[in-house]
């Protein structure tokens, strides 16, 4: 069986789905059998990524023309509304990954709705097999599109890359701190962190790239809550920075509005911090009862969910069963049940 796995959207560093494709596509590898056969089609600064593996540069005019790209048995395409999904020709079998239908939640138009729906159901009704990241994300597809092939989940994996002699971190926190991650944009809720700095000398640390508007909002926030000073936003970071503000942080907050899995918060309990969630889309369902959910976002809510989540964790030192939840999801698992689909639909 040739596989030809489709990382097309790994020319954006530092986001959901070049960790994805990263962990994914390595532990694929580990599943090959002796007549199995994977190819990586990608930006080319990243092929080494996947060592000696055939790497299928990506190219602008694959949009138009599949030119170099060989006929595989099975295409799987990772980035729902992808325009590369062709490429793998009218014979090869179609695997085809939906990570979220965010943009119903988004402060999105109708017509942007209408037009991303319509591109996810051109991309749908040309797949053999596909495959929702969460219980949540297949609802929303059952609800919103038409599906006429199998559709399954398989949840994402965790995967935290450990430096633990690493003592040098980007931005050194003089005091306690929360920490946060992810990409900085509106959907991921930032803004309504900076009201738990009141009353103690916690810091908040949220790494991730930046749209500057909205760092803007979530420095007026700091502002009316009078914590300017001890909110950082320090832009992407390193594998090693990252580990380091897991491992160092008195707890993990992640208030997203809109998420069709969640990898950060699996990573911090992935070194046994206490985890504070919103209740909205996939977070109870990643979270489950591990976590600590904020139910609405006013300020006293917010921090007295904070304050009883931090005493319980004092409490009971859950750590052992929150790393033990983590691993539960791992790529192995995940690259596992791919193998097995891509199968299925050669049957």
């Amino acid at each position: 069986m040739n596989i030809i796995f489709d990382c097309e959207r790994m020319k954006y560093p530092y986001t959901g789905l070049f960790e994805y494709c990263e962990q994914l596509g390595k532990s694929l590898q580990t599943h090959l059998t002796e007549d199995d056969d994977i190819s990586y089609y990608l930006p080319e600064k990243y092929k080494v990524i996947f060592g000696k593996r055939e790497h299928i540069p990506l190219k602008k005019i694959h949009k138009l023309f599949p030119v170099g790209i060989r006929r595989p048995a099975v295409w799987h395409t990772t980035y729902q509304l992808s325009r590369y999904m062709k490429n793998g020709g009218r014979k090869a079998k179609k695997a085809l990954t939906v990570h979220d239908l965010n943009f119903l939640y988004e402060k999105t138009s109708k017509g942007k709705i209408n037009k991303y729906l319509k591109a996810l159901q051109r991309n749908i009704d040309k797949s053999d097999h596909i495959i929702a990241i969460s219980e949540y994300a297949k609802t929303d597809l059952v609800n919103h599109l038409k599906i006429n092939c199998p559709l399954s989940v398989i949840y994402n994996g965790c995967n935290v890359a450990e430096f633990p002699e690493f003592d040098t971190p980007a931005y050194r926190p003089v005091h306690p701190f929360l920490f946060s991650l992810g990409t900085v944009e509106c959907k991921k809720n930032f803004h309504v962190l900076p009201c738990l700095l009141k009353g103690n000398d916690y810091e908040l640390i949220i790494a991730g790239k930046r749209n500057e508007d909205y760092v803007e909002k979530i420095m007026a926030e700091a502002a009316k809550h009078g914590v300017s000073e001890r909110v950082k936003l320090t832009g992407p970071v390193t594998g090693e920075d990252k580990y380091w503000y897991l491992k160092n942080c008195a707890a993990f907050l992640f208030p997203s509005l809109a998420e069709g899995f969640g990898i950060p918060p699996l990573e911090a309990m992935h070194v046994g911090k206490p985890v504070f969630l919103s209740t909205l889309t996939s977070l109870p369902e990643i979270g489950g009862n591990h976590a600590y959910y904020f139910h609405d976002f006013d300020p006293d809510n917010l921090c007295a969910t904070f304050e009883s989540g931090m005493n319980h964790y004092a409490a009971t030192r859950p750590e052992m069963s929150i790393i033990q939840h983590a691993a539960s999801f791992n790529w192995e698992k995940s690259a596992s049940e791919y193998m097995k689909i891509y199968k299925s639909i050669l049957e």
